[in-house]
């Protein structure tokens, strides 16, 4: 495995991890179609979470998050609204939320966590 790989498989085991302890369902993880991949899909209440996890080993070059433009904040609402198309007899018409969860690896005290609620 790629370290890029490995680190962001670290981290999306981490930010389910914390979602779980947040009191966030996790249903789905690593759903992938032609257009592309979500990272976790998951359940707060009655809304359905749809979460970018963004990993960095270090912020030398700035914060993990920074890293979600425009453009693919809008490819991830669309996957989310494919995900949820093809899910729609389980899950009905939610309330939708995408979140992200930026990770910073080796902070000086450990990993640092950051989820921003409905980011975009």
């Amino acid at each position: 495995m790629k370290t890029k790989d490995a680190v962001g498989r670290y981290g999306e085991e981490l930010a389910a991890r914390y979602l779980a302890n947040a009191g966030l369902t996790i249903i789905d993880r690593n759903w992938r179609c032609a257009a592309g991949e979500l990272d976790l899909v998951a359940r707060e209440g009655a809304t359905l979470v749809f979460v970018e996890v963004k990993t960095r080993s270090t912020s030398a070059f700035g914060d993990p998050a920074e890293a979600i433009t425009a453009a693919k904040a809008a490819r991830i609402r669309r996957l989310g609204l494919q995900w949820l198309d093809e899910h729609r007899e389980v899950y009905g018409w939610p309330d939708l939320r995408f979140d992200v969860v930026a990770i910073v690896r080796l902070a000086a005290d450990g990993p640092l966590l950051r989820h921003l609620r409905g980011a975009f």
